[in-house]
């Protein structure tokens, strides 16, 4: 499977594609650790899942938001009246709709540390969660929400989507988390639309016989789609990270971000005709 990436200025590409069986069918900078943004949630669900599935979580656990996680932009608890919410429903929003508010109040139960210790046991050396959701960063802060290298994280897709990640019980807990994600603005924009899965509902059961899942990732200078689609059988995962100095607001970044967006969308179209 031979890669082609759009010639954008300034632009670092980490990209590898693996088949069912976890080998690389194609890579470009896999090793290269590079911001990630949101893709980073996926480990806090990874081990909140665990947890779950091995009884040291209850999903009916009520969740409280609070004045000191508040943070805006994506997600949809912040715009919402309810104060609490059960586990399972937080950890919900996280994977359907990438919720920072819902994250932070995850997190703080799940802890940051117990989430890098769950990402060093899955053998991970590049990829982390370095922080909460943060409006803004200062000096005192992790300089970025988190980081991943591409083969790392396309691996961790392959195994949840064959339930050797975390245990088959809650890999596919994280799969159905992962398959109510609603930004299919990257990879996923192919597999929606040429694949004639329904951008928002392709979610409605993890049984039909074509299957997709992913998280994506969005910050300044920064796009990433992590996951994994199944059909005929065949399962391919695949990560996809883009990393630019933005020049926010310019008309430089924003041809920089189409440019982006339309290579993400090849990606997609070559994950398809894997299948």
């Amino acid at each position: 499977m031979e890669l082609e990436l759009p010639d954008a200025g300034g632009v670092t590409w980490a990209v590898c594609v693996r088949d069912g069986s976890g080998m690389p069918l194609s890579a470009v900078g896999a090793d290269v650790p590079l911001r990630t943004a949101s893709v980073g949630k996926v480990l806090l669900l990874v081990e909140t899942a665990r947890l779950i599935t091995a009884g040291e979580l209850s999903p009916d656990e009520p969740l409280t938001r609070s004045v000191d996680l508040w943070v805006g932009d994506s997600g949809l608890w912040h715009t919402l009246s309810v104060e609490t919410l059960p586990l399972i429903d937080v950890a919900a929003l996280v994977g359907a709709v990438s919720d920072n508010l819902a994250t932070n109040v995850l997190l703080r139960r799940v802890g940051l540390a117990e989430v890098a210790a769950g990402a060093t046991s899955l053998g991970l050396r590049a990829t982390a969660l370095h922080d909460r959701v943060r409006d803004v960063r200062g000096d005192d802060h992790p300089a970025t929400l988190s980081t991943g290298a591409a083969g790392e994280l396309s691996e961790l897709m392959s195994r949840l989507a064959s339930g050797t990640a975390a245990g088959p019980d809650a890999d596919r807990l994280v799969r159905q988390w992962l398959s109510a994600n609603v930004d299919q603005s990257m990879v996923g924009s192919a597999l929606v639309e040429q694949g004639g899965l329904d951008p928002i509902a392709h979610h409605s059961s993890l049984d039909l016989p074509t299957t997709f899942w992913n998280k994506t990732g969005t910050d300044d200078g920064v796009r990433a789609d992590v996951g994994a689609v199944t059909a005929g059988g065949r399962t391919v995962s695949w990560a996809a990270i883009a990393n630019w100095d933005p020049s926010p607001g310019s008309t430089l970044d924003h041809l920089t971000v189409w440019a982006v967006l339309r290579g993400m969308r090849h990606i997609g179209e070559q994950v398809l005709a894997t299948l």
